[in-house]
């Protein structure tokens, strides 16, 4: 999953804690590259009870991890079936387009987990 904001792809990860952060928006689980958490205005959803930006979606519950408080995730997008665009065109949608050289990416990390030439 590539950085909601500029769209930076993580690398292969190091040992240790993952520089790379979770958060939600728009009712959307999303990543933040290490660059774009040094900006201030990520427009990232936040908890209603405390206000922390740390959420997690999952099963369409929406978790704030500070203080544990719990949402059902709303929604007001129509489910577009996989691989159809959005009708908006937006991006981050369901429907959106794999990204112009993922495909070239993932054939070059198979070959080389797999030993293929």
């Amino acid at each position: 999953m590539p950085c909601y904001r500029c769209g930076a792809r993580q690398t292969d990860p190091v040992r240790g804690a993952s520089p790379w952060k979770r958060g939600v928006r728009h009712e959307a689980q999303v990543l933040v590259c290490p660059d774009c958490q040094r900006a201030h205005d990520l427009d990232l959803d936040t908890c209603a009870s405390c206000g922390s930006v740390a959420l997690i979606c999952r099963l369409g519950e929406v978790e704030c991890r500070s203080c544990g408080a719990v949402r059902l995730a709303r929604s007001n997008d129509p489910l577009v079936p996989a691989g159809r665009p959005d009708p908006a065109g937006r991006p981050g949608s369901s429907g959106q387009t794999s990204s112009p050289g993922l495909a070239a990416e993932v054939e070059a990390a198979l070959n080389r987990v797999l030993g293929r030439s």
